[in-house]
């Protein structure tokens, strides 16, 4: 049998890997390795071996691990004739990428990401929809986002910097991956979490192995707490983390659920993990639980391929952003329920007309509330004058503050409050320039 992985660095691991299930007989297909060992029943090979060598060695039975990477020199040997009688057994937790369902014949899911969760063999997760990045002026490439348009809008100082506060404040001083968008968006995100006391390490593509394998040492240290990445720990990495930062925006399911994935693992001291949502991908596309497929795509790379998935999204909790399923009204983190609010309102004793039609919705006094103690705060951190949060509240709801509000109250700002005050300082600031 041949086991075929999708790394040079995974050889060790998986052979690691196959001794736990009591599998030793083995031996490795790879340069002067030690464990190299032709007679051995099994060998483990990586596919970069393989392809420069050019050649499969002979099998009974071959198992690809990862298979959606889909390498086309190894797609090319399983189409060869000598090769048509022996089972290619492709082995993936993300089946989905264009093209699969013209390399194997037949999906077989035995069992659910959920239901291994529920055996314990996952970690359960909560995810908290941690800041909302207007990603409308980024295009979309081959079904993606813009590599360089997302850099430029994810890198903004106001949301890297709401990245630490947000881990600071939720993320438990659990150690954490942080995927980003690309290096400089990493680098930048490394530094804005050191200056807050927070170590954290760094690995790109570039990065050699060895270093890798001291960056791991530090965080099972605590020396480090968080490591930004960029693209380099979605698959075959089993580290000890109990919290996944997502900084990286994505359209799909196969990246979206490598990356929460690294976080599922059962880990000694870690009860679940938390998903520090910064790009709105649960928002987007759902809980990872909820993203299946019954069949291989067959699209071919380039093409679009329909999304089968009608699954309702999930609702963020509009008072501690934790995502809750969809029609579950009480929030499970905070016990938050929102009531339905009424289109009457008191105003100074006057009637109020109601319009028929698709008018906008009224802000409810809750929602004015949590507005008003938002700017509160921001003023309070920015050392504004009073005047200016009524003022910004004027602007918002076209109206000063009533009098039923608590104008003391100071609370942290839902993202929404942020970003608007963000969007009126960029809007004054272009208007000073003209």
């Amino acid at each position: 049998m041949l086991f075929v992985v999708d790394a040079i660095s995974l050889i060790d691991q998986t052979v690691e890997a196959f001794y736990a299930q009591g599998v030793s007989d083995i031996g490795v297909i790879q340069a002067d390795h030690p464990m190299t060992d032709w007679s051995k029943p099994v060998q483990i090979a990586s596919v970069q071996t393989l392809r420069s060598r050019d050649k499969l060695p002979p099998a009974e039975l071959v198992i690809v691990d990862e298979a959606h990477c889909q390498d086309e020199w190894l797609i090319s040997v399983m189409a060869e004739h000598d090769w048509e009688d022996v089972p290619f057994i492709g082995l993936s937790a993300t089946p989905w990428s264009k093209g699969l369902g013209n390399v194997y014949d037949e999906l077989i899911t035995p069992i659910t990401m959920q239901e291994l969760i529920d055996l314990g063999l996952l970690s359960t997760f909560r995810v908290f929809a941690a800041s909302h990045p207007d990603l409308t002026g980024v295009k979309s490439v081959a079904g993606e986002f813009h590599q360089g348009q997302l850099s430029d809008t994810m890198s903004d100082g106001q949301l890297v910097a709401d990245v630490v506060e947000t881990y600071l404040r939720l993320g438990d001083a659990r150690p954490a991956f942080a995927f980003c968008v690309d290096r400089a968006h990493a680098k930048k995100l490394q530094q804005r979490f050191e200056v807050a006391g927070v170590g954290c390490g760094y690995i790109d593509a570039y990065t050699p192995v060895r270093e890798r394998k001291a960056i791991k040492a530090s965080l099972d240290t605590g020396a480090i707490s968080v490591v930004c990445n960029v693209g380099c720990l979605t698959k075959g990495v089993d580290w000890a983390i109990g919290c996944v930062i997502l900084a990286r925006p994505t359209r799909s399911e196969m990246l979206y659920v490598q990356m929460v994935g690294r976080g599922l693992r059962v880990n000694d001291g870690i009860p679940d993990c938390i998903i520090l949502d910064h790009a709105d991908n649960t928002l987007r596309m759902g809980f990872v639980t909820d993203i299946r497929k019954d069949a291989m795509c067959t699209a071919k790379k380039g093409e679009r391929s329909k999304s089968e998935r009608a699954t309702p999204l999930p609702k963020e909790c509009s008072k501690c952003q934790y995502l809750k399923p969809a029609k579950v009204a009480l929030c499970p983190a905070c016990g938050f329920k929102p009531e339905r609010q009424s289109d009457v309102q008191e105003q100074d004793g006057e009637l109020v007309e109601v319009k028929r039609g698709k008018a906008k919705p009224k802000a409810s006094m809750h929602d004015k509330q949590a507005w008003l103690s938002g700017l509160n705060w921001i003023a309070r951190e920015r050392g504004y004058q009073s005047g200016w949060v009524s003022n910004a509240f004027r602007k918002k709801f076209e109206t000063w503050p009533p009098n039923q509000l608590d104008r003391s109250m100071v609370r942290e700002p839902l993202p929404e409050v942020r970003n608007y005050v963000r969007a009126q300082m960029i809007r004054y600031a272009k208007g000073q320039r003209a």
